[in-house]
């Protein structure tokens, strides 16, 4: 691989071992290399070093963790996790982005180049296969400013995939992590927010402006931090082929009672309404009322299963 051009420095010191970039920075960056950022991918590139400092000290990042990042664009947010953590794994699926990044890290943090993988591909694509050939250090953390446009899939697919991953800290849509962040009973919980919180919990945990971003989006974005810890039911793929289609069907059409919302998966209503009152779960709810704890007693008893998850 040929080394691209480099742009003139002038970035945004963190240390002395890394240099930010800053907004002249990123678009000559983006200049030298020909990119033009796209809606169609979701690229908006974080030209502001506060904002990147902000996102790596809210991650609560020690300097063992290994960080996987989608998406990381022109190297914004990865030079500031390199300045922080023992490891980055970058996932981009834009080819030239793929190739620039290490060449940029070269330059803005070339004690920390051997500290960063790049992989280019689909993040969606991602198999087990690529955590099993992380092999003795996979990734601990996952930290991005994620697409738009498939935030939510892409989160869900990395904590389905890596199950090493115990810290999340995501920049998304305002909407998607008001979303994300819902409490049973509010107007935008639903599909997203059960499945996050099937991991681990999940808060809302700073806004982000327009400002900070090029192209600037026309929405602001939001900060979501998912924990992990020990869940009291697996979250193997066993549980959420059980888990999903429960989910999916109760918030399909969401101003229908649960008795009505799952005669489809139960065959009937009455089938519904029978596994609804064993769950101990009045029928005549709703899908938005519903903790991921009683999500999950419904679909231990459609699967059978003896004694709770």
């Amino acid at each position: 691989m040929n080394q691209p051009p480099t742009p003139p420095r002038t970035a945004d010191h963190v240390s002395s071992a890394v240099q930010l970039l800053g907004p002249k920075e990123i678009r000559d960056l983006a200049r030298t290399v020909g990119v033009v950022p796209t809606k169609k991918r979701g690229q908006n590139f974080v030209v502001d070093p506060n904002t990147v400092r902000r996102i790596v000290a809210t991650a609560d990042l020690s300097p063992d963790d290994h960080v996987l990042e989608v998406g990381p664009g022109l190297g914004s947010l990865t030079l500031g996790l390199l300045d922080v953590v023992s490891k980055v794994t970058a996932v981009e699926i834009d080819t030239t982005l793929a190739e620039q990044l290490p060449h940029t890290v070269a330059e803005y943090a070339a004690t920390r180049a051997e500290n960063l993988d790049v992989i280019c591909a689909d993040a969606l694509a991602l198999t087990g296969s690529v955590a099993k050939d992380l092999g003795t250090n996979p990734p601990t953390a996952f930290v991005a400013n994620l697409p738009y446009n498939v935030a939510v899939p892409i989160l869900l697919h990395v904590l389905e995939i890596f199950p090493t991953i115990t810290r999340v800290l995501v920049m998304v849509q305002a909407e998607v992590a008001d979303r994300l962040a819902a409490e049973p009973g509010n107007r935008v919980y639903g599909v997203p927010s059960v499945k996050a919180r099937f991991y681990g919990q999940v808060q809302r945990v700073g806004a982000i402006g327009k400002n900070v971003f090029w192209p600037a989006p026309n929405v602001d974005s939001g900060l979501v931090k998912l924990t992990r810890g020990t869940r009291p039911w697996p979250t193997d793929s066993a549980a959420r082929s059980q888990l999903w289609p429960i989910i999916d069907a109760a918030f399909a059409q969401r101003r229908k009672t649960l008795r009505a919302a799952l005669k489809g998966h139960y065959g009937n209503a009455a089938a519904a309404e029978n596994a609804l009152r064993e769950a101990g779960i009045d029928p005549q709810r709703r899908g938005e009322t519903l903790s991921i704890d009683e999500f999950i007693s419904l679909a231990q008893l459609s699967a059978g299963t003896e004694t709770p998850y």
